[in-house]
């Protein structure tokens, strides 16, 4: 074996490696591109032509899995956990919230939380919101509209 072949077997390893180590398929494309090379490598294909190799494999790979694969590593409905979990919950404005001010808390799963008003609109405590975002350590949120109870048909 020469020089090269071992050097692109040293290549497809380390890359494999590196690709075990992120699972974001990164580098797996690279693996394909070092083994095809070192196949080159192996029956005396010259320099340019293993590098030539390498590119067109890699490239190859890359256009024709990447999209089959991301499609189906998509999380369909992700677990929320830690504090993204309460994107979307209702809290009770504990502290008036005034943007203008930088003031302003809510409470939401037994937290008490820096708020801010979404639209930038004044939210007296007591309002039931709901959050909208997260940022840092504030919660963005918005009133929730309070529906009036449905007629029910008796004058």
């Amino acid at each position: 074996m020469t020089t090269m072949a071992y050097l692109w077997l040293a290549a497809a390893l380390v890359l494999a490696v590196l690709e075990a180590m992120t699972t974001n398929l990164v580098s797996i494309w690279f693996v394909g591109g070092a083994i095809a090379a070192f196949l080159t490598a192996l029956f005396d294909g010259s320099l340019l032509a293993q590098l030539i190799v390498f590119t067109v494999v890699t490239a190859a790979l890359l256009a024709a899995m990447r999209p089959l694969l991301r499609k189906h590593m998509i999380v369909k409905n992700p677990i929320r956990t830690n504090a993204s979990r309460i994107i979307g919950m209702e809290a009770i404005v504990t502290e008036p919230i005034d943007n203008l001010r930088s003031s302003g808390a809510v409470r939401v799963d037994g937290v008490e939380w820096t708020a801010r008003s979404q639209s930038g609109a004044a939210i007296d405590a007591g309002t039931r919101v709901k959050i909208l975002r997260i940022e840092g350590v504030k919660v963005f949120v918005q009133p929730v509209e309070e529906t009036a109870p449905a007629a029910s048909g008796v004058s």
